[in-house]
């Protein structure tokens, strides 16, 4: 591939055969360094590039990009529907519209389908993600399209 080179071996090969003594090579190969370490850093920034552009906002891959990031061995983050519950009025007194509440769950006012979030990331109790707040959020953030709205929660 083009752009796989080997500095050290380069050098060695464009130098003239007479001059391929091992002060001569080394006093070469120390002259082309900053080179070398500027291509590494080119190469580990290509293949970020490359990783990045591999994935997008659909739930499989940033649900990937989650557990390479935080949970590479037991892969337990994954990603789930926000908007689920519908809002239950209750009515004062004054209003005069009596309700009967058969059942009712309090849920935060995130999980409701009109003004919550549209998914949330699930994220397990053991992982130290209080560390990686910031990281976790730019790399949701990153990903998703703009309008979605999420939620970080821990099982």
């Amino acid at each position: 591939m083009w752009y796989k080179i080997d500095f050290k071996k380069l050098t060695v090969l464009i130098l003239p055969t007479f001059l391929r003594q091992n002060l001569m090579v080394s006093y070469i190969q120390a002259l082309v360094t900053p080179v070398s370490m500027l291509y590494q850093l080119w190469y580990t920034r290509r293949e970020d590039n490359l990783y990045k552009l591999a994935h997008n906002g659909q739930v499989c891959y940033l649900r990937k990009a989650l557990n390479d990031l935080f949970d590479n061995e037991l892969r337990r983050i994954y990603i789930d529907n926000g908007n689920r519950f519908k809002r239950t009025y209750i009515y004062t007194r004054a209003e005069n519209r009596p309700r009967y509440l058969k059942r009712l769950f309090l849920q935060p006012s995130t999980s409701f389908a009109d003004t919550g979030a549209d998914f949330k990331v699930m994220l397990p109790a053991e992982l130290n993600i209080p560390a990686n707040y910031y990281q976790l959020n730019a790399l949701v953030d990153f990903y998703k399209l703009a309008s979605k709205r999420y939620t970080i929660e821990t099982i």
